[in-house]
C-alpha cells in the first residue's frame, strides 16, 4: 500500500467508526421517547400492555385514594369525560390534588385497564399547568390562560380582604 492509500484507509475507518457512534446515539433516544396521551387518546387508540407512555390530564374529583403504605390509587380524566384508573407506589408532590393537572409515566399492566406510574408529575404553583396538557385543552377550547388564577386567588383572601370588599375599601395584593 501506498501512503495516499494508508492515509485513505485510516479516514474512511475512522469515518466508518463516527457513523456506527452517531446512529447508535440515535436509536437509542427513540427508544426512550415518551409519547404524551391523554385518556381521550387511549380510549381511540389503545396502548399495548407494557409500553412505556406519559399519560397527562386532571386529577379526578373524589378519586384519590390512599392504600397501603404508599399505594395511592387515582383517576386522570380530561374533558371528553374518558377515565383512565392510576395506581402510583411512592410518595406524591406536595401539590398533587384533585381537580389539578397532572402527568405521570408508567405503563398499563398486563390484563388490566389500570395504569401503573413511577413518576407523577404535578401541578408547579397556582398559575402552572403542564405545557402539554395546557395546549390539548386550548386546542380543545376548553383551557383560557389566566382564568385559574383568578378563582384560586378569590379563594385565598382572607376574612379582613373580604369584610374591607364589603365596606367599598379597596384590597391590594402583597407581592
Amino acid at each position: 500500500m501506498t501512503r495516499k492509500q494508508k492515509r485513505l484507509a485510516v479516514i474512511a475507518g475512522g469515518m466508518s467508526f463516527i457513523l456506527v457512534a452517531v446512529l447508535l446515539v440515535m436509536f437509542a433516544f427513540s427508544q426512550s421517547v415518551a409519547y404524551f396521551y391523554m385518556p381521550g387518546d387511549l380510549a381511540k387508540t389503545p396502548v399495548a400492555p407494557g409500553t412505556r407512555i406519559r399519560l397527562g390530564g386532571l386529577v379526578g374529583s373524589g378519586s384519590v385514594m390512599r392504600g397501603e403504605g404508599s399505594v395511592v390509587r387515582f383517576a386522570v380524566t380530561d374533558p371528553s369525560g374518558e377515565i383512565v384508573n392510576v395506581r402510583y407506589q411512592g410518595i406524591l408532590p406536595d401539590l398533587f390534588r384533585e381537580g389539578q393537572g397532572v402527568v405521570t409515566e408508567g405503563t398499563f399492566e398486563t390484563g388490566s385497564p389500570v395504569f401503573t406510574a413511577d413518576t407523577v408529575l404535578a401541578k408547579h404553583d397556582e398559575t402552572y399547568m403542564p405545557k402539554e396538557v395546557a395546549d390539548r385543552l386550548k386546542a380543545q377550547g376548553l383551557w383560557e390562560e389566566g382564568k385559574g388564577a383568578v378563582a384560586q386567588g378569590q379563594e385565598a383572601k382572607g376574612e379582613a380582604a373580604k369584610s374591607q370588599e364589603a365596606q367599598g375599601q379597596e384590597t391590594r395584593a402583597i407581592p
